[in-house]
This record gives structure tokens, sequence and C-alpha cells, in this order.
């Protein structure tokens, strides 16, 4: 909520003065109750809505789930939709996670060395979420199921960080 006086945003722990001149202390808004608020003539005011900008415009409009074609002065032009988008950011997530052990791939292909044993467990669950990632993002129908999908990656400070909770932990950092 966001306190309102004289059509002007209050910001709470900032000290304002009323158009008559009195003068309030910074924690004044944090300690009063509304009516003490309203009797001096603050309003109380909702919040702008917030969308997560993942899957929503800034007015709150969803994004195109799918891909979409359109010719451009005679060319076609496609432009990716959300299932195309985090498909491709769970396929680099994918791609850093397997770029770990690459060496040991290599070291076995020049070397004939064999891989460690839970490296290639982990590579071999790292392309099964991977895929079982993809079907998930194929089978979302709409943008809310995509938000449903990638719910859990909002933070307490209100921002993301990718969701990675389907891929198996890296085996020497467990």
């Amino acid at each position: 909520m966001a306190f309102k006086l004289d059509g002007k945003t209050l910001p709470v722990d900032v000290a304002f003065k009323t158009s008559d001149g009195t003068q309030y202390p910074a924690n004044w808004l944090r300690l009063t109750s509304l009516d003490e608020k309203k009797a001096i003539g603050i309003t109380e005011v909702a919040d702008d809505p917030t969308y997560d900008p993942r899957f929503y415009s800034r007015s709150g409009v969803a994004k195109e789930i799918n891909d979409v074609t359109e010719t451009k002065n005679g060319v076609e032009v496609t432009t990716l939709g959300l299932k195309s988008n985090f498909k491709l950011q769970e396929k680099e997530i994918a791609k850093s996670l397997l770029n770990l052990y690459d060496w040991q791939v290599i070291r076995k292909l020049e070397k004939g060395i064999e891989l460690d044993s839970n490296v290639a467990t982990f590579r071999d669950a790292v392309r099964t979420a991977y895929t079982t990632r993809k079907t998930e993002i194929d089978n979302c129908s709409d943008v809310a199921a995509l938000v449903t999908l990638y719910s859990s990656t909002e933070q307490s400070d209100g921002t993301y960080k990718p969701n990675m909770t389907q891929y198996p932990i890296d085996p020497n950092y467990s």
C-alpha cells in the first residue's frame, strides 16, 4: 500500500510536510493508524500491479506462448514464443552442466580412460532432466500453465533465478 497527500505519493520512512506547513518525522507514517493519517488528509491507495516480465508485458498482457511467423517487407520473420525461449534456456542450463565434465569424455576418446561412474550417471541424469523439462514446457497449453511450471523460481526479494530443481546435483559438489 502507498500513501498519498494532496495527490503526491508519500514515501514511507521519509519526513514530509503538509500544505499548511506542518512537518512530520520520517517514522510517522509507519507508527500511526489509518484514522490518524486520514485526519490530516492522507489516503491509502493500492500499489500498481506488477507482472512477471518473463511472461507478461508491463501492462499485464500475456506474451505469445508459441512462435509467430509474419511476413514483413516480403521476408518471413519468426518471433520466438515463450515455449521456444524457455526451451532454449533449459538447453543452456543442461549444456553448462554437461560442460563440467566434457574433459572426461574427451579423455576417454583420446586416451581410452573411462569416465568416472558418478560422472556418467550425472550426465545421463542431466540429459533426462532436460528432455523431461522440454516435454513439460511443450505440454503447457497457456501462459498460466508456464507460470505454474516456473513459479518456484521467484525469490523472496521479488527477483527470479533459473529453476534448476529438476537437474541433478553435480557429484563433485554435493
